[in-house]
């Protein structure tokens, strides 16, 4: 399975999961669903490096997809090797495929959050 397709189902497992619900598919795999607690495990610490990043906004007003998109690239971004250019790419690209509309505010808002997050993890 590509990185890419384990980024997106992670997402979606960890949506569902948010809303109490379940998210069938046949390629979820037990390296994903590991992924995914450990992400879970990591809730607080990373919704605390996304609120100091927020300006005017608090993360109880982030969609809930998008926040699960956020928080799995902040851990991508504190955790692995990933580099930052293709975790930030793939959050933008989700985003665009699930939450953005025709405006393209939610585009802007994750890509900036993310690159701001980015300038303080990688300095």
């Amino acid at each position: 399975m590509s990185r890419s397709k384990e980024r997106e189902l992670s997402i979606c497992l960890l949506y569902a999961r948010s809303m109490n619900g379940t998210y069938e598919n046949e390629e979820i795999t037990a390296e994903v669903i590991a992924l995914v607690k450990t992400v879970e495990g990591c809730f607080q610490e990373l919704d605390t490096i996304i609120s100091n990043h927020l300006e005017n906004w608090t993360i109880d007003r982030l969609n809930y997809v998008d926040k699960m998109i956020i928080r799995f690239a902040v851990y991508e971004m504190k955790y692995t090797e990933t580099p930052y250019e293709i975790i930030i790419d793939e959050a933008v690209r989700l985003t665009k495929k699930y939450t953005n509309l025709d405006d393209d505010k939610a585009k802007s808002f994750n890509n900036k959050l993310l690159d701001k997050i980015k300038d303080s993890l990688y300095q």
